[in-house]
């Protein structure tokens, strides 16, 4: 075992620390059972060598009591350290899923752009359970079975110590085996969760997708694309039971082989040292019976290799940083509700997981006042959107400051900023719940939702009628990303959800361009009274929506390049003139 498993199994041992309690009963449990294995053919013995001649015959009714006796401790020990056992390793499978998903909830914006939603999925619901099988079969194989062979092997040494140095010949080259097919596994165990991952992600993409495929009339194509991964797929389990087969019949051989010098040796021994018919039929019974567990320990190799490669996934995600530590935290500024003063400082951005792309921002410097809508022009891939999600900090400034009411963003808790945007996208996320629970979202709980305040924000996001035409009103379930609603409704609820954060700070991202006239009227009206009061960020393609913004940025490259009124850049005549005379020329 390599450094890199041994670290794995050390965090994973750390996780069992808390339920010693049980895992010790369950160990305790296992110990009885191993013992009953013993106790088989130490019966054994005396029943044929006395039972037989006759010695016996005033206490034959000791023999079926012992065995059953011998089989309910037996039972009743197996299921109680199974029942433990599964107690123990349920409450890490909460405690990991757990400590996953509070990763992903605060892991950073790059670490959602490098990892696909499937492949998030599989690590957090999937690939657990792998830790949960290594869990389980390490626990059970190496105490109950070890616990079995040390037995059986030690009344083994007892009856017969030449006759047990034959069979302790097979313990070094089953290790030897194992340790060969070992590499082989590890290695075809970790193609195994690529390959997985990205099946998962042609799923996830085909049932988003599912409109475009039907229109396209691509089902055959998804179909080639799905089976070539899942034939991929069969073919490295298939190499991983055949890596993994070998060690089962491979252990038989080797067994079947000591058996057989076994048996020559004993009708040796039995004519020249008096070996009794009871102490051989106690010796082969007794090597029988280590045979099995032998073979458990032989297959753990198996499962043990998945889980190591499934640890090593799962701790690579738990260890994630988080977008902002405790240590820096308790190091800021706290905000309860920002004036919604921004102020762009010389601001630079790059992705530089990019080679060769230019910067998205360059020297960005604005200052916008509470209260002032702004609007964000220009061509594609000028920099609007980058300069929006540098404001919640979704991405931080690779040069230059962002300044919130005069003080840094990055000197602000990160909470505290979120709590002062409010963000409304032409992409509405809706969640599967209620559409009480989509307005009040982050209430925690049905008894954190003031559903007063959410009758009132429906109300001015014009969802009012929608509301008296559904049964159950505000607790309808709206199905997945709001499937069961018209685009307008989904933008309006998504309207309806801003109005109820009442944060200072506005992000509209091109939120009516999807709309037909009578829906974006509708979403307009309803932005109108969002709008009111707060400072607005404006992302616009459409120039009609934004000639009433206070002051217009035109992005081109990255750069501010024209910044005024609508009447000032048209007098000006510049590119925002010119993208204004092509959408009206082309209306």
């Amino acid at each position: 075992m390599n450094a890199q498993d041994r670290t794995a199994l050390n965090r994973l041992i750390q996780y069992l620390k808390p339920h010693k309690g049980m895992i010790i009963g369950s160990l305790l449990a296992m110990a009885l059972v191993a013992g009953a294995e013993t106790s088989i053919p130490a019966l054994m013995k005396p029943l044929l060598d006395q039972g037989f001649t006759g010695q016996m015959d005033g206490k034959l009714w000791l023999v079926p009591v012992f065995l059953v006796g011998l089989a309910l401790v037996r039972s009743s020990a197996q299921f109680l350290s199974s029942y433990l056992l599964t107690r123990v390793i349920n409450a890490v499978l909460l405690k990991l899923r757990e400590q996953m998903f509070q990763t992903l909830l605060h892991a950073s914006t790059t670490f959602f752009q490098k990892n696909s939603a499937s492949n998030l999925i599989n690590a957090v619901v999937f690939e657990v359970n792998n830790v949960l099988s290594i869990m389980g079969s390490m626990l059970i194989s190496l105490v109950r079975d070890s616990l079995t062979v040390i037995g059986l092997i030690s009344y083994l040494i007892y009856l017969n110590w030449k006759l047990t140095l034959v069979v302790l010949v097979i313990f070094p080259i089953i290790a030897f085996v194992m340790s060969k097919i070992n590499k082989r596994l590890r290695s075809l165990n970790r193609q195994q969760q690529s390959l997985t991952s990205e099946l998962a992600y042609i799923v996830e993409e085909s049932a988003a997708g599912y409109k475009i495929v039907k229109v396209h009339g691509a089902e055959e194509y998804e179909m080639r694309r799905f089976m070539e991964k899942a034939e991929n797929l069969r073919r490295f389990a298939m190499k991983a039971a055949v890596a993994g087969g070998l060690n089962q019949p491979i252990t038989q051989l080797i067994a079947s082989m000591a058996l057989s010098v076994v048996l020559v040796i004993a009708l040796m021994q039995s004519a020249t040292e008096g070996t009794t018919v009871g102490g051989f039929a106690a010796f082969i019974t007794a090597m029988m019976l280590v045979i099995s567990p032998i073979k458990h320990l032989a297959d753990i190799n198996q499962p043990l290799q998945r889980g190591l490669t499934a640890a090593e996934m799962i701790f690579a995600l738990m260890d994630q940083p988080f977008e902002e530590d405790e240590p820096r935290k308790s190091n800021m500024k706290s905000l309860d509700k920002a004036k919604g003063g921004i102020r762009f400082e010389e601001v630079g951005f790059s992705y530089q997981q990019e080679e060769g792309r230019k910067d998205a921002l360059s020297s960005v410097n604005l200052n916008i006042q509470p209260g002032e809508v702004v609007a964000f022009v220009g061509p594609s891939g000028g920099g609007k959107s980058t300069l929006v999600n540098l404001l919640p900090r979704f991405f931080k400034p690779t040069s230059g400051h962002i300044f919130l009411d005069d003080v840094p963003l990055e000197d602000i808790v990160l909470s505290d900023v979120r709590k002062q945007i409010a963000f409304v996208s032409q992409d509405v996320i809706l969640f599967n719940d209620s559409i009480a629970a989509n307005v009040a979202y982050g209430a925690v709980g049905a008894e954190g939702v003031d559903r007063g305040r959410v009758m009132e924000s429906l109300e001015a996001a014009n969802l009012t009628a929608l509301m008296k035409e559904l049964p159950e009103g505000i607790d309808t379930h709206i199905g997945d990303n709001g499937n069961r609603l018209s685009g307008g409704q989904r933008q309006r609820l998504a309207i309806a959800r801003a109005i109820y954060k009442d944060a200072p700070i506005l992000i509209l991202d091109e939120a009516t361009s999807a709309l037909d006239s009578e829906s974006e009227r509708q979403v307009q009206d309803a932005l109108e009274r969002l709008m009111a009061g707060r400072t607005t960020l404006v992302i616009a393609h459409r120039l009609s929506t934004i000639e009433h913004a206070d002051r217009i940025v035109v992005l081109e490259h990255g750069h501010v390049i024209e910044n005024g009124s609508h009447a000032d850049l048209i007098k000006k005549d510049g590119l925002y003139a010119n993208l204004h005379r092509i959408q009206f020329a082309n209306a």
